[in-house]
């Protein structure tokens, strides 16, 4: 069982890394091998959608991506870890998650190579957002699952949360129980 994490977040040890690694942490417990990649620390393009990927499923952009979506079909559960930025996705995230559209043909049906890989998949979200109230990150979430009832993904979970100061939510004995307990699912098997 292979556990992919994906921090959206360019603030390394801050709240999002803080749950992100939780819930990692519950997976090893559980048995899975886990992995982390910081999208900050990729070279990530924005899709530019040229449809050359609707043929073959290979993006024609030269960057970190191509590794990451070797990555992905690797995994067997992608926990995403996101912060608010200006009641969306990091700009990261965004560039990583368009980029997902090199899986799919012209139809928007997967390519039947990445069909076998990714059909069993599952997916979770962590968002973290500094308003007191967490729906604020609801169309983060929305995004995620939308991407799962569209490509037959399983949708593992959310955790929300609230903090702001970096590392505030380490105080957050409720939210690390979640993502952990996220993480422990996650490695369930399918």
């Amino acid at each position: 069982m292979k556990v992919l994490g994906i921090m959206g977040s360019p603030r390394v040890g801050g709240n999002s890394d803080i749950l992100l690694e939780q819930a990692l942490a519950g997976a090893r417990d559980a048995g899975a091998e886990t992995e982390k990649i910081v999208l900050s620390k990729k070279k990530i393009f924005g899709c530019l959608d040229c449809g050359k990927c609707n043929e073959a499923g290979v993006c024609a952009i030269k960057d970190d991506m191509k590794e990451i979506q070797q990555k992905i079909l690797e995994a067997d559960t992608i926990i995403h870890s996101a912060p608010v930025y200006f009641w969306a996705m990091t700009s990261q995230t965004k560039a990583y998650l368009d980029r997902w559209c090199a899986f799919f043909d012209a139809q928007w049906r997967w390519h039947k190579a990445y069909l076998p890989k990714m059909k069993n998949t599952k997916i979770g979200v962590i968002t973290v957002c500094g308003d007191p109230d967490v729906s604020t990150a609801d169309p983060i979430v929305h995004s995620f699952k939308m991407t799962c009832n569209f490509t037959g993904l399983h949708w593992l979970g959310v955790v929300q949360a609230s903090a702001s100061e970096k590392g505030e939510i380490g105080k957050n004995e409720k939210a690390k129980k979640e993502a952990y307990e996220l993480g422990k699912k996650g490695a369930a098997s399918k």
